[in-house]
């Protein structure tokens, strides 16, 4: 029978985040024949549980797929619409523009998720698509992070401040985090890896949020630098929320 197969995850944490998060979409799950352990008996048990088979195919086979780095584990999933603010801070948003690495693409969800976001908007022009690249740096991550793909920069903040959200844009020379009221509604947006944000967004932006640097690097990795923003971000929320209930 024939199966159109319209997404592919690749590696054990992506393969097991996506039977335990959306089992219903997926339609097979593929474990290289070399493979054994612990992992596979994993991966083996979830799908026996959500009643998804679990074929055990050459290590060939699951390149063929187009994921060459796998760690032995593939899914074909059909793709669902994802549902924005399943969990996550509502009111804590990342929009990216320009960020074409797929490597940093996952680290950055991957961040995202630890950092309890809501919802990630990625600028459709000019950013890497998320794939099974991305999957496997997010480690699982793009199974749990609602991703939402947005045509135009300027009309998702808009919509944003409409509904309250103060938009800082991280930029070189921009204020320290810590001296600015991340608590709220707070929109962060990162720009790409060679010219970070559009100067269109940045004007847009209500504050431009920056890293002190004391060594002699100019400039974070753009994963690391959502990182340090972010994890501030959770610092105050957690500090308001004690407070609160003190």
């Amino acid at each position: 029978m024939s199966r159109q197969v319209l997404e592919v995850v690749a590696g054990f944490h992506p393969v097991r985040e996506a039977l335990r998060h959306r089992p219903h979409a997926v339609r097979r799950v593929l474990a290289s024949e070399r493979r054994g352990g612990q992992r596979l008996r994993e991966i083996e048990e979830l799908c026996r549980r959500h009643h998804v088979s679990c074929e055990r195919v050459p290590e060939a086979a699951l390149g063929a797929l187009g994921v060459p780095v796998h760690n032995g584990f593939a899914a074909e999933l059909v793709p669902e619409p994802q549902q924005a603010g399943v969990s996550g801070d509502r009111d804590l948003v990342v929009l990216l523009e320009d960020v074409q690495d797929p490597r940093n693409l996952g680290a950055i969800l991957r961040v995202c998720d630890g950092a309890g976001v809501g919802r990630v908007l990625v600028r459709d022009r000019g950013s890497a698509p998320v794939s099974p690249t991305v999957a496997r740096t997010a480690a699982g991550a793009t199974e749990w992070v609602p991703v939402e793909r947005v045509t135009n920069t300027a009309q998702a903040l808009a919509r944003l401040k409409d509904d309250g959200f103060w938009i800082y844009g991280a930029a070189e020379g921009g204020t320290a985090p810590w001296d600015l009221d991340l608590s709220g509604k707070v929109a962060l947006c990162l720009g790409g890896e060679e010219k970070g944000l559009r100067q269109r967004t940045r004007d847009l932006c209500d504050a431009l949020v920056g890293l002190p640097m004391r060594g002699r690097v100019e400039s974070l990795n753009v994963a690391t630098a959502a990182a340090a923003l972010l994890y501030e971000a959770v610092r105050q929320r957690t500090d308001r929320s004690a407070t609160r209930k003190a």
